[in-house]
């Protein structure tokens, strides 16, 4: 398979699982998160979904480009992937979480997991390609902020 196909396949996975966990949560975005006291930073809601889905596509780019390289490390992209498998769940756990079961503070404790498994992918990444490594940069700075706010959300509404 060559690396375009593995890109592809990549970017398309997490753009299927942002979409999944945005409709298992849309009750919950529509009808739970407006009423809900926001801190000054609160960014507009039509943001949320350019942002997100250019990050899955970034990521989508990243895992791709370190699949690439499985016939020449192959136990640094197992590793790797797997790390970015776990990240990706746990990425539509949060949302599950936040909005499903509109619980802020197990919401809050899970981003710090997943912030902490976007870290390593990043780190694992890193290793094979430094480019996949920095496309994760974004992701970073963004799940910092989300947990920020998912913080203040939670100590604002409680």
């Amino acid at each position: 398979m060559n690396k375009y196909l593995k890109i592809l396949i990549m970017v398309a996975t997490c753009l299927a699982v942002g979409y999944m966990s945005s409709i298992a949560t849309r009750s919950g975005t529509e009808e739970w998160f407006p009423t809900l006291v926001k801190p000054w930073f609160n960014p507009p809601a039509w943001i949320f979904s350019p942002v997100w889905s250019t990050l899955y596509v970034m990521m989508g780019i990243a895992a791709g480009l370190v699949w690439d390289q499985i016939d020449v490390k192959r136990e640094l992209v197992r590793k790797a992937l797997l790390f970015f498998a776990i990240q990706l769940a746990l990425n539509a756990l949060w949302s599950i979480l936040f909005f499903g079961l509109r619980n802020p503070l197990l919401a809050l404790i899970e981003i710090v997991i997943l912030w902490l498994m976007i870290y390593e992918t990043y780190v694992q990444f890193g290793k094979i390609n430094r480019f996949s490594g920095y496309l994760f940069i974004p992701y970073l700075l963004w799940v910092t902020f989300a947990t920020i706010l998912n913080g203040s959300l939670w100590w604002l509404n409680r």
